[in-house]
């Protein structure tokens, strides 16, 4: 499936206290949630064929060029799930089955006065990061494949490697599996235009339905590096999905790691 003609919505907090770390946990003061740790809300980093700034395919493998502007942009270091939407006879969407996953940088700008989070998100080509592969899903249910996966990151400055994020289960998650999907569904369906949110359904239409999703599903926690440096012409950005079972979380390649490797332009 041609990555270019799937929508990209990215999913905002849904790992415990990386809001707060982020400086954006204000942003949401006005949104409710049907319990204290589900996340925020979804948003789009992609409207495949608009015509607005999101219509440009922002995703990249190997590089990440910063803003021409001054800005401060962290790496977030994510999980990207490519569903398949379902849709009803009204269009609703009534189903997502997930197909795959694989490592996400959600570069994110730390902009003050943004109205939306999709200005935060995307400022042309190569702002996003995405893995060197990809894992199917078995089942996107306990006892499926994602069980035994970590999420960690790095970055390379000055011939140093910092650990960015958080080494994390993907259970981890605060909303994971059937009770993601399920939320997902909803606000796809259901989220209104309200503060830093916006009308996906709206968005749904607009881009004449696609048939795929790229979900990017939360940021990690960030570790002490992480939390206090932007990103500098020269850093190295490492994302890494590693089965905890067999391997560590380390840049070492194998069959079953999946690493997302740029270089900050």
């Amino acid at each position: 499936m041609d990555l270019e003609k799937m929508i990209g919505l990215g999913v905002a907090g849904n790992f415990a206290h990386h809001l707060e770390q982020a400086g954006e946990l204000e942003d949401f003061k006005e949104v409710k949630t049907e319990a204290p740790e589900a996340p925020k809300g979804i948003f789009p980093f992609y409207l495949p064929s608009s015509d607005c700034f999101l219509g440009i395919y922002s995703v990249a493998s190997d590089e990440l060029k910063l803003p021409e502007y001054e800005a401060n942009a962290q790496v977030e270091p994510e999980i990207g799930v490519q569903f398949e939407i379902v849709y009803g006879d009204d269009h609703e969407v009534v189903d997502l089955i997930a197909e795959r996953f694989t490592t996400f940088n959600d570069c994110t700008i730390r902009k003050e006065g943004a109205k939306k989070i999709s200005e935060k998100k995307s400022w042309g080509p190569n702002s996003k990061g995405i893995g060197n592969k990809w894992i199917n899903i078995d089942k996107f249910e306990e006892g499926g494949v994602m069980d035994r996966y970590h999420l960690c990151s790095f970055m390379r400055r000055d011939g140093l490697l910092h650990e960015y994020g958080v080494d994390a289960p993907l259970p981890g998650y605060s909303y994971f599996y059937v009770k993601l999907k399920n939320w997902l569904i909803e606000k796809m369906n259901h989220q209104e235009d309200f503060g830093p949110l916006e009308d996906i359904s709206a968005h749904l239409k607009a881009c004449n339905y696609p048939s795929h999703a790229l979900i990017s599903i939360g940021a990690t926690a960030y570790a002490e590096f992480g939390e206090h440096n932007y990103l500098q012409s020269g850093d190295e950005i490492y994302v890494i999905a590693y089965d905890a079972t067999q391997e560590k979380g380390d840049l070492e390649p194998s069959e079953t790691k999946v690493i997302l490797h740029q270089r900050v332009l």
